[in-house]
């Protein structure tokens, strides 16, 4: 195996890729072109306690507990009996949430004048499969109301 093959080189959007493609009985992974700048679709993004929740329905609160440097920690809450902490990864384009039953992540790059945006939602728990059976228009709307979202700013 060639030991110099440049993983460290993938863009945030195709690191997302290959982790929704690892996560056992799959993942939403939703992706598109948003016709707005990378700050202003990512400062929308990486609003964790405030945007997150408009954009992901079945999330009802996060409050983040703990932070050091990039790497944070959030209380969870949602809609249908959800309660977790997560891990969380927070840089510019990359977002990474880890709990005990989920996963969860949200990637951006600049395209010009626009931004490729990619979300990640997956369960690592029994039945999973479903979730990616049904994922499209979860992600979809995710994607909907984010372009909402950046457009009200």
């Amino acid at each position: 195996m060639n030991q110099d093959w440049p993983v460290a080189d993938l863009d945030p959007v195709r690191r997302l890729r290959v982790l929704a493609a690892t996560i056992p009985g799959g993942a939403i992974l939703a992706e598109e072109v948003l016709d707005a700048p990378f700050d202003r679709v990512w400062t929308v993004a990486a609003d964790l306690e405030h945007e997150l929740p408009l954009l992901v329905r079945n999330i009802r609160s996060i409050r983040l507990r703990e932070s050091a440097g990039d790497r944070l920690v959030a209380d969870v809450a949602g809609y249908f009996g959800l309660r977790d902490r997560f891990d969380v990864v927070l840089r510019p384009g990359w977002c990474v949430m880890r709990g005990s039953h989920a996963v969860g992540g949200m990637a951006a790059i600049a395209e010009g004048d626009a931004t490729r945006f990619a979300f990640l939602g997956g369960l690592t728990v029994p039945g999973s499969r479903l979730l990616a059976r049904i994922g499209t228009p979860v992600g979809t709307g995710v994607l909907r109301r984010l372009r909402q979202r950046v457009a009200a700013r």
